[in-house]
């Protein structure tokens, strides 16, 4: 059974798809990417394990459709350059012993970062329920559960445009419901980030990065995105599809 076509559309006052290139001040993709896409779809329904024998289906994000222009804003943020130990928080929840907090207002913690980021960023996002070989059959259920809960606006946590600080809303598109034509840009983006954990096999929450790039372009307002086992997707020298 070919896995069906779920669509949503998402939005989002202001957005950053970071290009890894510019990590430090960071400056965002002109577009949602692959990775970004994902993780909408995973906020709303996933169904991970500690086991990964026991993960259920992944995410195949295969067509971005752009429905406002790219519009960029510039932002300068406090953030901190160290993080709270886990030990610390850890005895807090064992024992109540209190962590020591970070201010963003400290100048021994403090750092100013600049972000080029996107405002009104809109989008009609596509994407298909992969199942692992163990739960092919169970194509349909996983289908109708994540339809369920996007058009009751369920997620687990707030779906996010690139930036956790970057909510995004998201309502799930019905089949047979007129939508709304893309917007009439087309340009060859280059290199642009598929994903940042190998989607060849479940994975766990102590996977390792791993980094995959697509040459990316946008055709009258469509982001056609290859499959993950395409030779399109550039992967690490010696990895396997």
């Amino acid at each position: 059974m070919e896995p069906k076509d779920q669509v949503l559309e998402v939005w989002g006052d202001l957005a950053c798809f970071s290009r890894p290139e510019l990590k430090v001040e960071r400056f965002s993709y002109p577009v949602i990417t692959p990775s970004a896409a994902r993780g909408i779809y995973d906020a709303i329904f996933c169904k991970p394990s500690a086991n990964p024998e026991q993960a259920e289906f992944r995410w195949q994000i295969t067509q971005v459709e752009i429905l406002s222009p790219p519009r960029y804003i510039a932002l300068r943020r406090n953030e901190v350059e160290e993080k709270i130990s886990v030990n610390n928080v850890g005895r807090w929840i064992r024992n109540g012993e209190q962590p020591v907090p970070l201010f963003a207002d400290a100048d021994s913690q403090r750092t100013q970062r600049q972000t080029m980021a996107l405002k009104n960023a809109r989008y009609r996002l596509h994407a298909t329920i992969v199942p692992w070989p163990r739960f092919r059959d169970r194509l349909q259920g996983l289908e109708a559960q994540f339809r369920r809960r996007a058009a009751r606006g369920q997620c687990f946590y707030q779906p996010y445009m690139g930036h956790r600080e970057f909510p995004a809303f998201f309502e799930l598109v019905e089949v047979g419901v007129k939508v709304s034509s893309p917007i009439a840009w087309s340009a060859d983006l280059g290199v642009m980030l598929y994903d940042v954990f190998d989607q060849s096999h479940p994975g766990t929450s102590q996977s390792r990065p791993f980094i995959t790039l697509f040459q990316a372009a946008v055709k009258d307002g469509v982001l056609t995105v290859p499959e993950y086992a395409s030779e399109a997707v550039l992967k690490p020298e010696g990895a396997a599809d």
